[in-house]
């Protein structure tokens, strides 16, 4: 695929709901038309609500590093591997290391 998009980042609280803010620029851009009904364009950054059962079986919280990605056509969230390390946790949008 042409347009693949992988890239890591961080899981957000936002009005009480654990939210993915993914810059454009970084990558939000390819991924928008595969986040349809979970996601939405909010100013510069594709916004997509993580749902509680999602969270839980990804281990996940806010301030976690997901990985997100359009392979195979889909719109995909995994658990980043960093969150298992003993390095400090970024705060931005990155492709994975």
């Amino acid at each position: 695929m042409e347009d693949s998009v992988s890239i890591e980042g961080p899981v957000e609280m936002i009005d009480g709901n654990l939210t993915l803010r993914i810059p454009l620029s970084v990558g939000g851009d390819k991924l928008a038309p595969l986040a349809r009904g979970i996601g939405r364009i909010e100013g510069d950054c594709l916004c997509v609500v993580i749902k509680p059962w999602l969270a839980e079986k990804l281990r996940i919280e806010a301030g976690s590093l997901v990985v997100v990605d359009n392979k195979n056509g889909k719109f995909t969230i995994t658990r980043s591997a960093a969150n298992d390390q003993t390095r400090p946790l970024t705060s931005r949008w990155s492709r994975p290391a």
